[in-house]
């Protein structure tokens, strides 16, 4: 069993790419709003929303436990609507010796497809691969999607306008 390990998976959205990044990059204190079951609040710790080398301190759950995560912003690459986590400090740290989160927007015809990497090195052999935070991880890009989608472009509630 190897101590390195690299899991990735696509997720099809409704929403812009541009948009999803925004949210993910500009505005993460935002994602408890669209999956509050999962993340409950994304607070700054040090530097700039957005500004890599930022820190940023997560409250979520994880297999049905409360969980935080203390992550700097690694990488930005806007071009690419693309993002990097490293986890510095938190529940991840317990069984991970190191472990990034990149995150890429992808913008297709109608929509886009999100790109998860989830990349890391185990303490020891006997950690699991990390298949169940990935899922976390697919399933709060849905969660952001349905978010966006009920939205118009110009931040305003779709809903409200009917």
């Amino acid at each position: 069993m190897a101590l390195y390990g690299k899991l990735e998976t696509d997720v099809e959205i409704k929403a812009l790419a541009e948009k999803f990044h925004e949210l993910i990059h500009q505005k993460p204190h935002h994602i408890s709003k669209a999956s509050s079951d999962k993340i409950q609040g994304v607070e700054l710790h040090e530097g700039e929303w957005g500004k890599v080398g930022s820190i940023l301190y997560w409250h979520y759950v994880h297999e049905g436990k409360a969980c935080v995560s203390k992550r700097v912003i690694e990488a930005v690459d806007e071009e690419n609507n693309s993002l990097t986590w490293k986890e510095i400090e938190g529940d991840l740290s317990k069984h991970y010796k190191n472990f990034r989160i990149k995150v890429q927007c992808i913008p297709k015809d109608k929509g886009s497809v999100i790109h998860i990497t989830l990349e890391y090195e185990k303490l020891h052999e006997q950690i699991p691969d990390s298949h169940t935070f990935l899922q976390l991880c697919v399933d709060t890009a849905k969660d952001i999607d349905a978010h966006l989608m009920g939205y118009d472009n110009e931040g305003s509630c779709i809903a409200a306008k009917a």
